[in-house]
Formats: C-alpha cells, structure tokens, sequence
C-alpha cells in the first residue's frame, strides 16, 4: 500500500482528526494552572494591600515587619502550590509533563525559598523595632514563644537542606538515592513550616474567606500527596501484581526487564511514557526509580531498558523472574498525547533511545512519516528492533556513531565538519513541519533544540525529555 493509500485509509483518518486533539485540551489546562497561579498570589496581595500592608510601609520598623508579612504570604502560597505541582495530579501530569513540571517546580522552589528566607529576616527585624543588633535575640524570643515556632523552625531546616542539595553542583556529588530520600524532607518542611501561620497569623485569619482559602489550598496539598503519591501507586501496584518474567542482556551496559501484569485489561500506559518502580528483591526496595518504557505496552507486559550507572539499574541484573514490582504511573508526555502533526522527527543519544523507540512502534504512520535519529557510544541500542520497525512499516533511521564531537554540539565525531542545523536539515529536511521528540542528557536535548528551531521549529512542537542531574 502506497503512503497516500495509508493516509487515505478509513483507520489513518481517524487518527489524523484525533492528533492535536489531546494537545489542545492540554494547552487549555497549562493556562488554566498558570492563572490559577497568579491569581492566588494576586489574591493574597490584594489581601495584604486590604489589611493595611502599604499604610504600614510609612514607618521603618512597621515597614519591615509588613514586609515581611507579604512576603511570608507569597511564600506560603508558592510553597503549598509547588507541592500541587508535584503531586502527581493527573490532569496537571498530563497537561505540563514532568520535564515542565519539574523546571516549573525548580523555578517556584527557589523563589519560594528566597521568599520564605526574606519573610524570617524581615519580620524579625521589624518585631525588633528596627534595631539590626537586636535581631538575634527576637529571633530566638519569638521561636521559643510564639505558637508554632519551633515546628517552623524544625520545617524550615528541613526545606534549607533539601534547597542545598538540589543546586547542581552539589547533586553532582550525591547517588540519586541519596538525593531522592533527602528530597523527601520537603514534605515535612511545608507540613512544618506552615502551621504557625494557620493558627496565629493576622493575613491568614482575619476573615472567613482568607480562613477558608489558606485551610484549603493546604488541605488540597495535603490530600493530593495521600491520594495520587501513596493511594493511587498502592492500589494500582495491588491490581496490576507485575512480576519480573525476564531479564535480557542488551548489551554495552544495557540490560532490558520484561514485566507481565495478572490484570491485562487494567495496564493502561503509552509508548514514550515512564513508570517509577520498586523491585521487591531485598534491601533498597524501597527507593523507586524513573524508568522509560523501551517497547510499547500491550496491556498485558511491560519492558523497560536500563543503562548500568548507580546502585538501583545494576541491581535490575540480579533479579529473578516472579519478582514482585511495585508502580508509580504511567508519567510523562514524550508519547503520542503530544503530538500535533501526522510527520513526527524522534532523536535520542544512548539509552535516551529507549523512549523513542517504544514511540516508533507505537504511533500511527505511514512509510515516511517518522525519522529517528540514533547518536551512540559502541553498540547501537536495538538495532535489529528498529531494522525491523524500518521494515515492516516504513520507519526512516539515521545512525549516528561516535562522541559527542564537541561542547555545544549535539553530533557525533564521525560526522562531516558542518554545522549542527545543516546535519539536521539533511536528515530531515522537514522537520519545521514535524513534531520533534528528543531524549538524551539535558545539555544534549537543548543543543538539538536549538538546532531544530535554527532550521525553523516552532516553539509547540518540540517535546523532551533529558536525564542526569
């Protein structure tokens, strides 16, 4: 059958009226979150301004501690709404995607924390009458006094600790187990933090309305993480009872993990999506870890394809077939719900390739349609599996052995001196009028992001996913 006869057929049309509509019920999602966003801290300024918040600026020492009562309020606000965030909600997952989320989550932490720090200055320096030697002594004094305070101070070491470890430099030297557990602590430092403002402060009490808002906005966190990060896994862990049926040598440090589930019906995931897994296999079981689908489900198994670098991928070796496995999702958006146009570009570096190719065997095209482009070190990643895509349905491969040629270039040594966007362009000399999906180390993906929008990408159509941290 000829690629116009594919387009034409009654299957292909269906697909084609379903692209992009997915992606536009997401879109309308992300807006709505991010007016949600600014209009709680708009609220919560305007209840500031209402309180007496600007008339308490004409004086130093009231100025300070108003101050600080605003930024107290903009830091609890984002402080609850990043935990929002990240609570796995599903409707927000879907829509942003965990590589949005998580930059979203970075940016309002940071912020959130910078606030949070500027809050404790200011209003201490304000109860201090202004008086910068005096500073100490109120702190200590409203810590041991006020209601709450020691439970905010305790919630607040733990919200500086888990700050400190998650700047770059210093997530370079920890095992991701290690930072994924003190990582953790965040939810203790906002369940923490918080409360002293709940019980005694003025912004947060002074009307029914400002009472409901705060009691609400934490009770919405609070529910969130029980349901979605601890029930939701628990029972669906429960149903699909997956178990290890096989572990296969892929070789080049690369072995693949076949899971089969007793629920065939209930294993609902997509091609492109990642689960995080716990291996009920003795000690560490209980640190999940992210793993990307390396073929597409089928409603009865998974696979996933895992390179050896820590603890938790060169355990997956050992295991033994009927191991238990507990799940976390499916996550992720680098999978067909992105996607807006029938041509569709797939570019991975290493086992950033395992991804892209579970995509090339799950999404609907014809011969033509989706080019991948493979970068690697070694032995190429399922070369026999994607000989055998290219084949069967008409997927376009481009291999691309060799090192990453130079720092701000995403191609391999072996490729002829010439710029990143004219390989590209040579390659896929459409791809401005295709979906790019990329998955690969982060400085990596942004390299061939950049290309794909020097050769004309819109900004919507680019969908990644990176690793390392």
């Amino acid at each position: 059958m000829s690629a116009l006869q594919t387009w034409l057929a009654p299957g292909a049309q269906r697909t084609r009226v379903d692209i992009g509509r997915r992606a536009q019920w997401d879109a309308r999602v992300r807006l709505g979150v991010l007016a949600g966003v600014w209009g709680s801290l708009l609220l919560v300024t305007y209840w500031w301004v209402t309180g007496g918040g600007v008339q308490g600026l004409a004086g130093w020492a009231d100025g300070l501690t108003s101050l600080g009562r605003l930024t107290g309020l903009l830091a609890s606000d984002l402080l609850l709404l990043q935990v929002l965030l990240m609570a796995r909600v599903p409707v927000v997952e879907k829509a942003f995607g965990q590589e949005r989320l998580a930059r979203t989550h970075r940016l309002v932490g940071f912020t959130s924390f910078t606030a949070m720090l500027a809050h404790v200055g200011l209003i201490t320096w304000g109860y201090a009458a202004g008086e910068l030697g005096a500073v100490p002594g109120t702190l200590w004094d409203l810590t041991v006094s006020y209601p709450g305070m020691l439970l905010a101070a305790a919630g607040t070491a733990c919200l500086v600790m888990v700050v400190v470890t998650s700047v770059k430099a210093a997530r370079k030297r920890l095992r991701y187990e290690s930072w994924h557990l003190l990582h953790l602590y965040a939810y203790a430092g906002v369940g923490l933090a918080l409360p002293h403002q709940l019980w005694t402060g003025q912004d947060f009490l002074a009307s029914t309305a400002r009472t409901v808002f705060w009691w609400g906005l934490w009770t919405a966190c609070a529910g969130s993480v029980v349901v979605w990060r601890l029930a939701l896994p628990l029972w669906r862990s429960a149903r699909y009872r997956l178990r290890v049926s096989s572990v296969v040598d892929e070789g080049d440090g690369v072995v693949s993990v076949h899971m089969t589930a007793r629920r065939a019906a209930g294993l609902a995931a997509e091609a492109g999506q990642f689960f995080t897994f716990r291996f009920l296999s003795g000690a560490g079981w209980t640190r999940g870890h992210p793993y990307s689908l390396s073929a597409a489900p089928d409603g009865r198994s998974l696979r996933i394809s895992v390179k050896e670098v820590g603890d938790g991928s060169r355990g997956l070796r050992r295991l033994r077939p009927g191991t238990r496995v507990l799940v976390e999702g499916p996550y992720g958006r680098l999978s067909a719900r992105a996607r807006t146009r029938r041509k569709v570009a797939l570019i991975g570096a290493g086992v950033g390739v395992t991804p892209l190719r579970a995509l090339a065997e799950g999404l609907d095209y014809a011969p033509g349609e989706v080019v991948l482009v493979h970068r690697y070190k070694g032995q190429a990643l399922f070369e026999r599996e994607l000989q055998a895509l290219a084949d069967r349905r008409g997927l376009e491969v481009v291999w691309m052995p060799g090192r990453r040629r130079a720092p701000g270039s995403w191609l391999g040594d072996g490729i002829a001196p010439v710029s990143d966007t004219a390989a590209l362009l040579q390659w896929v000399p459409d791809i401005a009028e295709r979906d790019l999906f990329v998955c690969g180390p982060e400085e990596w993906a942004r390299d061939v992001v950049a290309s794909a929008r020097a050769a004309g990408l819109p900004p919507e159509n680019t969908h990644v996913e990176s690793f390392g941290w």
